[in-house]
């Protein structure tokens, strides 16, 4: 399969992620995260804890990306 993805608009890759990653978390059982991505969520944590990250609804997240794309 070819995909141009130079010619999707940025919404429209945005979809394709999202379908992508909706595709692994149901279908790939087996699938862990790497490393370092356990790495960034203990940093991210961290940052919180000492109150310089603060958590956002994942629906207001995904709502504000769309709406700075479209």
């Amino acid at each position: 399969m070819n995909i141009d993805i130079k010619k999707m608009t940025a919404v429209e890759k945005l979809k394709t992620m999202e379908l992508l990653w909706d595709d692994i978390c149901h279908n790939m059982t087996n699938f862990t995260s790497p490393d370092w991505h356990g790495d960034i969520l203990k940093e991210r944590e961290n940052q919180y804890q000492q109150g310089h990250e603060e958590f956002q609804d994942w629906a207001k997240a995904k709502k504000d990306i769309w709406n700075s794309v479209s």
